[in-house]
């Protein structure tokens, strides 16, 4: 694809950013955000970037979103779901969280709870609770991810085999449109499953953009869950496999 002047300087945006939003690039170029969707359709179609609400990530294909590109991504739906799915977990119970950027925002709308023992395989979740009084931290042991603090490998799916709590909270990097689960890292993955199998209650976290994304490991299906909390669910396929399986569905912008 041969790319225009204004579409090159998207590119190298980001690239340098590892993400760009319509309404930010529409003001830098003096443009409607019609011709920047426009360009940023035609980036995506020719795979250099991918496509998320409200703009676009850097890079594409296996790779996942740097991890401080992720925090910024959705930031305040991430923190609404967190709120909600706070709600859910009463004080005095066990529950696990995975890693991710919108887990992560369940941590911090945890740390008013009391009487909680929550088992992570997320260094930064493990970090942050620490400080609260009423919650007891369990890590899990494993290689340490560079990227974002992710405990993965064997060690970490043997040590959560251990437990069987009272809620899971996971998230993914992807929403297939059947409603397949997916992630970039098969050591996560393993991580995952084993959250899931022992939990009494799985809670879903995920914002919208995770159905305009693909990943190449899977989880699991949404069937799987008992709770699915996003900001807005766009598909309403997915809308009727979480009605034909019980899973609860919580649009927190709805």
């Amino acid at each position: 694809m041969l790319l225009t002047p204004r579409q090159d300087d998207i590119l190298a945006i980001a690239k340098a950013n590892g993400r760009v939003t319509v309404d930010e690039l529409a003001a830098r170029f003096s443009v409607t955000p019609q011709t920047i969707r426009k360009d940023l359709n035609d980036l995506c179609d020719s795979r250099a970037l991918t496509r998320v609400h409200g703009g676009a990530v850097f890079p594409t294909g296996n790779e996942n979103v740097q991890y401080e590109a992720r925090r910024a991504i959705a930031a305040a739906e991430k923190q609404a779901i967190g709120r909600t799915a706070a709600g859910i977990i009463p004080d005095n119970s066990s529950l696990f969280i995975n890693i991710g950027t919108t887990t992560e925002a369940v941590g911090e709308a945890l740390l008013e709870h009391r009487g909680l023992m929550v088992i992570t395989n997320n260094v930064n979740v493990a970090n942050r609770l620490r400080l609260s009084p009423g919650i007891e931290v369990v890590i899990a042991g494993g290689v340490v991810r560079h990227s974002d603090g992710g405990i993965v490998g064997e060690a970490a799916v043997d040590f959560i085999r251990q437990f069987k709590v009272d809620f899971a909270v996971i998230g993914v990097s992807a929403i297939d449109e059947d409603g397949v689960l997916l992630d970039f890292d098969f050591r996560e993955v393993k991580v995952a499953q084993a959250i899931m199998s022992n939990a009494r209650h799985v809670i879903l976290v995920s914002d919208s953009s995770k159905f305009e994304r693909t990943a190449p490991v899977k989880i699991g299906h949404i069937s799987q869950v008992h709770t699915f909390i996003t900001d807005r669910c766009p598909s309403e396929r997915i809308r009727n496999v979480c009605l034909e399986n019980d899973v609860r569905l919580i649009e927190t912008n709805a």
